[in-house]
């Protein structure tokens, strides 16, 4: 069992033996130090190629977001706002969310980050997923 801090709450990660994780349910996170989970997650090999993103994506409107399998096989996506501010070794291996699922329409405008105001982000503009349905992360 771990037991972990987020702020001022905390998240409880429990190893039941037999059982096994939901392959797409996930927690998300937003980190305050984004390199330091990204070369944690790199050096463990946390990344899960079978997940419906296993990449590291730029978000369109900046942000990134990545996926990794905790010790107990839960999905946890790990968010960050701005992909400008992350060193440049780790931009290289961004890549854009539309060059997996095209980005059209409402999902141009989303945002895991609801008090945005750049790019023409609307401050109540939802996240869904990027604007695509559950079925086309499988």
């Amino acid at each position: 069992m771990q037991w972990l801090r987020l702020g001022t709450q905390q998240l409880h990660i429990i190893v039941r033996p037999g059982v096994q994780a939901p392959r797409f349910h996930h927690v998300a996170l937003n980190v305050d130090d984004f390199a330091a989970v990204y070369w944690t997650a790199r050096e463990r090999k946390l990344h899960d190629e079978s997940a419906f993103f296993s990449k590291m994506y730029e978000l369109p409107d900046g942000a990134v977001q990545m996926y990794v399998r905790d010790p107990a096989g839960n999905l946890v996506e790990v968010d960050w706002p701005d992909a400008r501010t992350l060193d440049a070794r780790i931009q290289e291996d961004l890549i854009p969310l539309s060059a997996t699922a095209p980005q059209t329409g409402d999902a141009l405008i989303a945002t895991l980050y609801l008090d945005r105001r750049d790019g023409g982000v609307d401050e109540v503009a939802a996240c869904h997923h990027h604007g695509t349905s559950e079925t086309s992360h499988e």
